[in-house]
């Protein structure tokens, strides 16, 4: 069973899009997707700082390209379409195209929209993330909750991600419970918590608007780990994950059936999780045409 994961938000780095831009078409779809989403993707994608990549409203678009033009070299070489798909946030836009809930160009359209208005969320309060590291889940979860934060994610047990307001996680850092260890996250917000309900109502007026299809292998949900094919379902999940946690730890309990992974441009971080959770599936990592099976880019 052949699955494709889809990074999310932080895999994001600069010149990501460079080697991708060799691949025949790739320049004229990156000036198509510029055109819908009002950026300059090529610049972004080849020049663009770090500090700009951060930018939630750039990252997000950048992130879906990235992933679809790795991912649909991927499948015309392997010359057949995955068995399942799986994306860690953002990366759920790129990985329901890939599927034919929309098409590419939606996907790209919808990802610069949903990066604006949670970009807009961000800086309507201060707000951040903090990954936790090493500790009891529960007493995690607890401990959290007596500060005001929210799980946003959970990656695999041990290893949860929180959000909240900064002087809360200030003080929950000062004392972390057990032996958790705690890395402030370098992004704009407190994604996945209810920081980010300002930017409900924009991404699911855009959802509303278009016409998905059935998705041709499922899409396993962020939420619960659930198998999809219903797009209209897809959709409104996309919304609802704007406030509600990643789930990925079940997402990788959902695909143990797996022989081989592929995580997809700018890949790495994902791959590393599901070496943990899948040691027995074949593991590969897309960061340039390079990484593709012989005769394609």
């Amino acid at each position: 069973m052949l699955v494709l994961l889809f990074p999310g938000q932080g895999s994001q780095r600069p010149g990501m899009l460079r080697p991708w831009l060799a691949l025949p078409g790739a320049q004229a779809r990156l000036d198509q997707w510029s055109r819908l989403t009002g950026l300059d993707l090529t610049r972004l994608g080849t020049e663009a700082t770090a500090e700009e990549l951060r930018d939630t409203a750039v990252a997000q678009p950048i992130l879906t390209v990235a992933a679809l033009l790795s991912a649909e070299a991927l499948v015309a070489a392997e010359g057949r379409s995955p068995d399942a798909v799986c994306g860690h946030s953002i990366g759920e836009l790129a990985a329901v195209a890939v599927a034919g809930v929309l098409t590419a160009d939606e996907a790209v359209a919808l990802a610069a929209a949903r990066g604006a208005a949670m970009a807009a969320a961000a800086a309507a309060a201060p707000t951040g993330m903090a990954a936790v590291l090493g500790g009891d889940d529960a007493d995690v979860r607890r401990a959290a909750a007596e500060h005001g934060l929210e799980v946003a994610t959970v990656n695999v047990a041990g290893q949860l991600v929180l959000g909240g307001a900064l002087d809360a996680l200030d003080a929950f850092a000062a004392a972390p419970p057990g032996r958790a260890r705690v890395r402030r996250l370098d992004v704009a917000g407190a994604f996945h918590t209810r920081a980010m309900l300002p930017a409900v109502e924009e991404l699911q007026r855009r959802v509303d608007a278009l016409d998905p299809g059935t998705a041709t292998c499922p899409i396993v949900a962020n939420a619960d780990g659930a198998w999809l094919i219903d797009g209209r379902e897809v959709l409104n999940r996309l919304v609802g994950q704007l406030t509600g946690p990643v789930r990925f730890d079940l997402c990788l309990a959902s695909l143990t059936g797996a022989t081989h992974v592929v995580e997809v441009a700018p890949g790495g971080v994902l791959a590393g999780l599901a070496k943990r959770a899948l040691p027995t599936a074949q593991l590969t990592t897309l960061q340039t045409p390079a990484d593709l099976p012989v005769g394609v880019g």
